[in-house]
């Protein structure tokens, strides 16, 4: 006795019969299209995340420079403040300070600013009724920021509410 396939089985036959049809007809050329366009867009990526990092690291190295640099800016500061920079130490000092402003380097010596922790050290603490929040009143040594990351924390005199 020879069973006769009811309406599901066929159906699914029918189905199992397209699907196989479909896999067989497959374009080869549509295939191989399809996974050089994946990979061009991998390499894309690739070489856009490659570029990032090197920027970044680019960034870092020019940061870890300009820090080593704060200290001969300071001297530079300080020389400027008492007259002795004068002839050919001042033509080297200007150099040198637009180089490093061209690179990206930017010096903050605000008083009357509110305290931010994040950009000031506050090493004296005075009083007064005349603030209403706590201010930086006097700065003792200049801060740094390259780009927007701070180098050195501007040394500070803030006066606190009463």
């Amino acid at each position: 006795m020879v069973e006769e396939p009811t309406g599901a089985e066929s159906a699914e036959q029918a189905l199992s019969d397209a699907v196989a049809e479909a896999i067989a007809e497959v374009d080869p050329v549509a295939v191989l299209t399809s996974d050089l366009q994946r990979l061009q867009a991998d390499f894309q990526n690739y070489r856009k995340r490659v570029d990032k990092e090197r920027i970044e690291s680019a960034e870092v190295v020019t940061g870890i420079v300009l820090s080593q640099l704060l200290g001969a800016l300071d001297d530079i500061d300080r020389a400027q403040e008492h007259g002795e920079l004068t002839g050919g130490f001042k033509a080297v000092a200007d150099q040198l300070t637009n180089t490093t402003t061209k690179l990206g380097l930017t010096k903050f010596v605000d008083t009357g600013v509110a305290f931010d922790p994040h950009i000031h050290e506050a090493l004296m603490h005075e009083t007064s009724s005349a603030v209403t929040e706590t201010q930086v009143t006097k700065v003792l040594r200049p801060g740094y920021k390259f780009k927007e990351r701070v180098l050195r924390p501007a040394q500070v005199i803030v006066t606190d509410p009463e």
